[in-house]
């Protein structure tokens, strides 16, 4: 598959392993952050050629699937930053979980978001015609940078177009052992974001790095 994909905010843990996973899956990845150079730098370090590190903005104009992997606390400035890059058609997977470490809480307890959930902000926030799916959000950053290890789990994706859905479970399922299961409808969100903290809960409890697994389908 030589799908093109961006992801902006890709040089912190969770970009920085999706890019990783994915160009070692035969992807061509375009790292953005607001750093351009840092985003260089990161491509760099990843040591393969298929990925290059440009500014978010220049990240987001590079694909038709762009990945958003920024906290929480950036996820509104971010988008507002890299939309007039974000062209009608663009897929924009939103990764973010609105835990209350954004105000310096605890991170087994998430925010209320006037919108329902951080996908659903995502998608009042981006320009007409780009489609928000909401996903990732219960993948370990740790696991999914280890290229070596087979994940054997299940990531939810919701949005309210299936075809992006369709389109974006090819991409992630690139990577050995992650399989995308359709959630529904971007309001799913909400409920699929507040399994983070479920993970995080166990992961503290367990010394552990947890994933889902859906049954029966």
């Amino acid at each position: 598959m030589n799908e093109r994909v961006a992801i902006v905010g890709g040089t912190g843990a969770i970009g920085l392993a999706l890019a990783t996973r994915l160009a070692a899956a035969g992807c061509e990845v375009v790292i953005g952050s607001r750093d351009a150079a840092k985003a260089a730098e990161a491509a760099a370090g990843i040591g393969n050629p298929a990925v290059s590190g440009v500014s978010n903005s220049e990240a987001a104009a590079a694909a038709e699937v762009v990945f958003l992997c920024v906290p929480f606390s950036s996820q509104a400035g971010t988008i507002k930053q890299i939309a007039e890059s974000l062209a009608e058609g663009t897929i924009l997977v939103d990764t973010t979980v609105p835990l209350a470490t954004n105000v310096g809480g605890k991170p087994t307890r998430t925010l209320g978001v006037p919108d329902g959930s951080a996908g659903q902000q995502a998608q009042a926030l981006v320009p007409k015609g780009v489609t928000v799916v909401s996903g990732l959000h219960t993948v370990s950053a740790v696991l999914l940078a280890n290229v070596e290890h087979d994940l054997d789990e299940d990531t939810l994706l919701c949005s309210n177009d299936r075809d992006a859905i369709a389109r974006v479970a090819k991409i992630v399922e690139l990577v050995p052992g992650l399989r995308a299961v359709d959630a529904g409808r971007l309001e799913i969100a909400k409920i699929a974001e507040q399994m983070t903290a479920l993970m995080i809960s166990m992961n503290i409890r367990h010394k552990a790095h947890t994933g889902v697994r859906i049954t029966g389908l």
